[in-house]
Parts: structure tokens; C-alpha cells; sequence
């Protein structure tokens, strides 16, 4: 058994993964955390995180590298690659937040995600990766690659079930939607680096791609990865005649609102996934395995641990009870931790753990990778009207 290490960390960035990630170090156990402090651009935002915690606030990046082994990325995407490779060359390991790194536009004030050709975003998008690989190859430090979704309890159960049962994957259906953003800048390309494709599609995708890569490895002892990729988006409450209730999120001004991605592994295999933001009634998180030997839906968000019964709204006022319901009134499938559920205090401690003591984690930056190669594939196909697409594979 390890010894109990410590491990120094910083956050880069102060908003909502911040400070989800930081709820996520608190929860981990057989290592020692301490979180040195918080770095971001917007400094009073970060110096208000600080005080909140009572951890540092460092005025540069720079300074605050000086004083970890570890970052946590939790800026948005256009800097995903900027912290990663400081951080990489200094030594440091870094969790990067999804997605790994992205297209952020031509730097034009005239930019519209609608309008430029979608071969800059794959050509670019990979030219990012491989930058980040390249860094990662040359340093003593790491990228973890914080895809909740591989760490989901559902998708670890069957991984187990795929490794025991020698499973081939005939098919992965999978989904992630919502009514919208919290995020006002998740409305433009240049922000987001695409639309609901990359921003909710890369989490069951990646849980797709994964595990696929478990099932060859369990059995050939090599990844099965992507090989091909048919695409559709559309931009359903920007149309014109969409008549909006007050309900959905409406005012995007140059993304996707509607995705689909079809992908064929290199086996003949398939999965499809669908992203979306017009969706009430509260997360939808899911992904189904069929299997030659077994089928298992994978109920993320909601599932049925527990189910809370609330006759008024108001009497839940006070009461979190699961993300992005419009209504409390009724019956309500309220997971009893939503976070255990959803992967994020497992992979913040495996991530830990490893920056520790070493050794493989579930979701690297080759996953990463991959998952950025077929998105920004998916993106071309949408735009030549579905076809499809060869991805290109990091291994």
C-alpha cells in the first residue's frame, strides 16, 4: 500500500468548473491535497474565490506554478493549450477540463461560427492537440483529461462487465441535453470553440470512444478507435420561426443547438450521439451498450436511486434537487449526490492518486485527443450535409 503523499495544487480560473473541481479535491482520500491557490485573469473574481476558501490568490500564472506539482485548467477552451503547455513546461501535471483544447476562430471582429469553412476548425483543432502532445511528450508532468462521464459508477460497472465477459460492442447510443447554458459566453464560437457538438456531445462520445478502447484492449490488447464520422447540426432556436415560450435558451448568437454524431470504429462498430439544448424537465444523461452478450442503459442524470415526491414548489425553495429542472413540484428523480453519479469526485481523486504515485488513468490526453479529432470531423461532415468523414486517431 502507497504512503499517504501530498500533493500541491492550483486552479487556474475561478468560475463554475473551479469550483466544482474544488468541491471534488475535498472528497479525495489516500493522498493529501493542499491547494496552494488560484490564479485567474479576471483577478477580483479569483481574489473573491480565494478569500471564500482562505487559500491564496496569485496575481500571475507563473507564480502560481512556482508553487505546485499539479493545475486544475478551468478556463475557457480558447485557453485550454496556453495553461497546459506552461504548466507541461515546468514540469507540472495539469487537468485539463473538457473539451481538451478547440477552434476559437480567425481572430476577426467579423468571425460567425455559421460562415467560415469547418476544415479550420479540424486542421487547427488537431494542430492544437499535437502542440499539447508534443508539450506532454517532453515533460516530466502529465495531462489528465477530466471527462466526468469515464468516471461515471454506471460506465466503470461496465467496463468490468466488458473486461469479465470478453463483450464485443456491436452499438453505443448515447445522449447529453438540457434547456441551455448557465454560461453567457458558451453563446459564440470564439468562446466555446463550437457549439453543443463539442460542449455537450464530447462527454458521451468520449464515453463511447472509451469504452470501445476498453473492449480492445480487454481483447486483442489494442484499442478499437474511430475510423469515420457522419454528422448533422442545426440551430433550432435561431430560426425564425421558433416561437420562444421562456423556456429554453435562446440567444445564442453563432452555435449549434442541435447535434448528431454517427461514428463507425475501425471494426465495423457503431455508436450515436445525440447533443442537445432543447430539452426540459431537467438533464439528460445517458448512454446505452449493446453488446453481442449484453445490454446495459447507463442512467447518469437522471436515474431512479431516489425519487422525491413535493406537492408544493415552494416548499423546496432552499432545496438543490437536480441540475437544470425547471420545476420542483411533483415527482422529482433527485439523486441523493449527484456529483458521485456523475464521475467527478473519481476522477479528481484518480487524477491525484496519479500525480502521486504514477501509473495509467481512465481518460488521458490521448482519449482527449481523440475526441477532439472526431468532433471537429463531425463538424466537416455537417457541413458537406452528412458525409462522412475519416477521422484521424492519436495512439
Amino acid at each position: 500500500m502507497h504512503a499517504k503523499k501530498t500533493v500541491r495544487s492550483g486552479i487556474v480560473g475561478a468560475g463554475f468548473s473551479a469550483n466544482f473541481h474544488y468541491e471534488g479535491i475535498k472528497r479525495v482520500y489516500g493522498v493529501n491535497p493542499e491547494v496552494r491557490g488560484v490564479y485567474a485573469l479576471d483577478q477580483d473574481q479569483a481574489a473573491a474565490f480565494a478569500s471564500q476558501r482562505g487559500i491564496q490568490h496569485f496575481s500571475t500564472l507563473d507564480a502560481l506554478l512556482n508553487e505546485v506539482d499539479l493545475v486544475h485548467c478551468c478556463v475557457l477552451v480558447a485557453g485550454h493549450e496556453e495553461v497546459a503547455v506552461a504548466a507541461l513546461k515546468r514540469g507540472k501535471s495539469v487537468i485539463v477540463e473538457k473539451p481538451l483544447t478547440g477552434y476559437l476562430g480567425d481572430g476577426s471582429a467579423d468571425f460567425h461560427g455559421d460562415r467560415f469553412p469547418k476544415i479550420d476548425a479540424l486542421t487547427h483543432g488537431l494542430a492544437s492537440v499535437e502542440r499539447m502532445l508534443e508539450a506532454e511528450s517532453q515533460s516530466t508532468g502529465r495531462i489528465f483529461y477530466a471527462e466526468n462521464w469515464v468516471y461515471a459508477p454506471s460506465i466503470q460497472r461496465e467496463k468490468e462487465i466488458i473486461e469479465k465477459t470478453n463483450a464485443q460492442i456491436l452499438w453505443i447510443h448515447g445522449e447529453e441535453a438540457h434547456s441551455g447554458s448557465h454560461n453567457p459566453t458558451y453563446a459564440q464560437w470564439k468562446f466555446s470553440g463550437g457549439g453543443v457538438m463539442i460542449g455537450k456531445g464530447c462527454h458521451p462520445l468520449t464515453a463511447a470512444l472509451y469504452l470501445k478502447s476498453v473492449e480492445g484492449r480487454a481483447r486483442t490488447g489494442k484499442a478499437i478507435l474511430p475510423a469515420t464520422v457522419t454528422a448533422r447540426t442545426a440551430a433550432l432556436t435561431r430560426m425564425e420561426n421558433f416561437q420562444d415560450a421562456g423556456f429554453i435558451r435562446s440567444d445564442y448568437y453563432d452555435i449549434d443547438d442541435f447535434s448528431m454524431m454517427h461514428v463507425t470504429f475501425e471494426d465495423g462498430t457503431l455508436a450515436t450521439v445525440f447533443a442537445s439544448d432543447i430539452i426540459l424537465g431537467g438533464i439528460h444523461n445517458w448512454l446505452e451498450v449493446s453488446a453481442n452478450n449484453h445490454r446495459t442503459r447507463c442512467l447518469i442524470n437522471p436515474n431512479t436511486a431516489m425519487r422525491v415526491y413535493n406537492p408544493c414548489h415552494e416548499n423546496f425553495s432552499d432545496i438543490y434537487t437536480v441540475e437544470k429542472i425547471e420545476q420542483k413540484q411533483g415527482w422529482t428523480d433527485m439523486p441523493p449526490d449527484e456529483d458521485w453519479f456523475t464521475g467527478y469526485p473519481q476522477e479528481i481523486e484518480a487524477f491525484y492518486h496519479a500525480a502521486a504515485h504514477g501509473g495509467a488513468v481512465e481518460s488521458d490526453s490521448i482519449l482527449g485527443a481523440n475526441t477532439i479529432s472526431t468532433i471537429y470531423s463531425a463538424y466537416l461532415s455537417a457541413e458537406q450535409g452528412g458525409k462522412e468523414v475519416s477521422i484521424r486517431t492519436f495512439q
